[in-house]
């Protein structure tokens, strides 16, 4: 997991910046815990439909982000989704919770190619 973590706390930093032109280092944190997650659904679920996977990984991205949110976006530095529909306290929202979603079918993706080429 330690691979797991490092690519994730390198690679969610790197796509704040290019998107938002900012990030902070909480975001290396949740980027790090992302993907172990999305890792660990992987290497437990197989026999799972990816579809479901990517839920799995979009819903534990979300509550990632809402732990890492209580403890240091308490005034709302980090980002800020109180405008956004379905906000729970302004730290996570449904329409980011889908985008999880999309990113986590995506490196789920990327898990079974990687796969597909050791076998």
């Amino acid at each position: 997991m330690v691979r797991e973590f490092a690519f994730g706390s390198v690679v969610y930093p790197v796509i704040e910046l290019a998107y938002r032109k900012r990030t902070h280092p909480t975001m290396a944190l949740a980027g790090g815990l992302g993907v172990c997650a999305i890792a660990a659904i992987y290497k437990s679920k197989k026999c799972r439909p990816i579809w479901r996977q990517a839920l799995m990984g979009g819903v534990s991205i979300t509550m990632i982000e809402l732990g890492i949110g209580m403890l240091f976006n308490k005034r709302y530095r980090i980002w800020d989704y109180r405008r956004s529909p379905m906000n729970v306290r302004g730290q996570i929202c449904l329409p980011f919770t889908f985008a999880w979603c999309g990113l986590s079918y995506l490196a789920l993706l990327g898990m079974r190619m990687s796969d597909s080429v050791r076998s």
